[in-house]
């Protein structure tokens, strides 16, 4: 089967899944041509595996470059000139309203291709819900072949707030296991941590919606009952106030700021404790990477999340803003020795559950439905 698979290739959940999907696609034999605006992070040039850079003509009229219509006429090339079988789009805007568009362009040439849409979040939650934008989302979905979503929280949050007439099959996030398969590093563990002491991760793009100062405050008073470093993994506009809040606090040699990485595997690995308070999370794929580690989660029970971290089992849930409760969580299981090696062991065992070679079979089902329409 050709797939092209349209993303963004930034570092947030739904570029990575997309990526490694496409990458276990190919290693089964799939020919899978990638399209976005610049080639995502984790895709190398493997077998079977095809990039094709979108790129934006700019005119003078415009204030803003069109990046949608030159989506769309790259898409209709790839599609036209590699004989792709069917598209796969990550987020219904842009992704999927440009694949209808460019589905018509195509029709007119007699060339049929089919759409697979999947819904990671942001589209859904934010994005989408903006009045200006709603009537697109729920026109590129109803107009897509098959839709997936990521949780069934997102699957409900979609479907009461357009007006959707398609079917939605949930399709979880996944792991692929011959990544996420790390051994400890002692050393890299002692560099952060010099004397033994506990490390607590967090990992996102650092938008309101995650928190951070959130993640700092449960830090905190974790700190003032034992000794506990903190890495920050990741960039974006509310670092700043978590540099600020850690300075006022006093715990700055306590905590390491990292920016963006590519060895998030190799630092979970190191990880005693994930934190994550979001305000929004579909599903909270960087939470089942902390688990495949090995690493119980500390989280909120916000959206797809206590469908990933299940509370009592493999890490603690809790309400929004509950920084209190979040800090006594974490300071029981780090105590407890018995306990945190129990949860330590579910946290695994259940991200086994979403291992991609059980996922990516649906995705390929997904796929065979879309050509028999």
């Amino acid at each position: 089967m050709k797939i092209g698979i349209v993303c963004y290739p930034t570092f947030g959940g739904s570029g990575i899944v997309a990526t490694e999907l496409g990458k276990a696609l190919a290693v089964k034999g799939h020919e899978v041509h990638f399209i976005a605006y610049r080639q995502p992070v984790r895709l190398n040039t493997l077998n079977n595996i095809y990039f094709h850079e979108v790129r934006v003509a700019e005119y003078p009229l415009f204030e803003y470059p069109p990046y949608e219509l030159g989506l769309a006429c790259k898409l209709f090339d790839v599609v036209k000139f590699e004989k792709l079988d069917l598209l796969h789009v990550h987020y219904a805007i842009p992704h999927a309203y440009v694949a209808y568009l460019t589905k018509q362009m195509l029709a007119e040439e007699g060339i049929k291709i089919p759409v697979v849409t999947t819904l990671h979040g942001t589209d859904i939650t934010l994005v989408g819900k903006s009045p200006g934008l709603a009537p697109a989302v729920s026109f590129s979905i109803n107009h897509s072949d098959v839709v997936t979503a990521v949780s069934n929280d997102l699957k409900a949050e979609t479907l009461a707030s357009f007006a959707v007439r398609k079917e939605i099959q949930v399709i979880p996030n996944f792991i692929d296991f011959k990544i996420h398969h790390t051994v400890f590093d002692k050393d890299l563990h002692n560099y952060y941590a010099p004397s033994g002491e506990k490390i607590l991760i967090h990992v996102s793009n650092f938008r309101p919606v995650k928190r951070v100062t959130d993640v700092i405050k449960i830090f905190a008073n974790i700190r003032q009952k034992m000794p506990v470093k903190l890495v920050m993994v990741g960039d974006g506009p509310d670092r700043d106030n978590a540099e600020y809040l850690c300075r006022e606090l006093g715990y700055c040699d306590d905590v390491k700021f990292l920016g963006k990485s590519k060895d998030i595997p190799k630092i979970l690995a190191i990880a005693d404790l994930f934190i994550l308070p979001s305000e929004k999370e579909s599903f909270g794929l960087v939470a089942l990477e902390a688990m495949a580690a090995h690493v119980p989660v500390i989280s909120t029970n916000i959206g797809g999340l206590s469908e990933v971290n299940i509370d009592g089992a493999t890490g603690f849930t809790s309400a929004l803003g509950d920084v209190k409760k979040m800090s006594d969580d974490a300071i029981s299981l780090l105590s407890n020795e018995l306990l945190y090696k129990e949860f330590a062991l579910n946290a695994f065992n259940v991200s086994k559950q979403y291992d991609i070679e059980r996922v990516m079979p649906l995705y390929e089902n997904a796929y065979q439905i879309a050509l028999n329409k």
